[in-house]
């Protein structure tokens, strides 16, 4: 197991494991509005549902490097959404860990659009 060790003078060490931060990476992406988890696939083929942003984390020393992969909804633009993935999660990353983090790549699986609001059944069809 990698991760971080942490330590003071005379406080003995802890130690946080790269899925801990990977977590903390997942829950970050999914606080911006804008994302989606990315679907599972086995053998390349999608297997349904969203969840979470898959993430890749590692932590050597007290340096972090993560991958994030999700969705965006369509139209958002994706550069901004990106950037603000990023953001999200180095100071999510940095603020609970106390780790430093060099590098987040993000990665835009897919594009995917809103789900259209549903009619209740005493709406006639073109009423609004």
């Amino acid at each position: 197991m990698s991760g971080a060790e942490l330590s003071g003078p005379g406080r003995g060490t802890t130690t946080i494991a790269d899925r801990v931060v990977a977590r903390i990476a997942a829950y970050a992406a999914g606080t911006c509005e804008e994302t989606g988890g990315a679907q599972r696939r086995v053998l390349g083929v999608p297997m349904g549902g969203s969840g979470t942003a898959n993430t890749d984390v590692h932590v050597r020393g007290d340096i972090v490097t993560a991958r994030v992969e999700l969705t965006v909804a369509y139209p958002a633009p994706v550069r901004a959404v990106a950037r603000e993935v990023r953001e999200r999660v180095r100071r999510q990353i940095e603020r609970q860990t106390g780790l430093t983090v060099r590098q987040v790549d993000v990665e835009v699986a897919a594009l995917e659009r809103a789900v259209p609001a549903q009619r209740t059944a005493r709406e006639p069809a073109g009423v609004r």
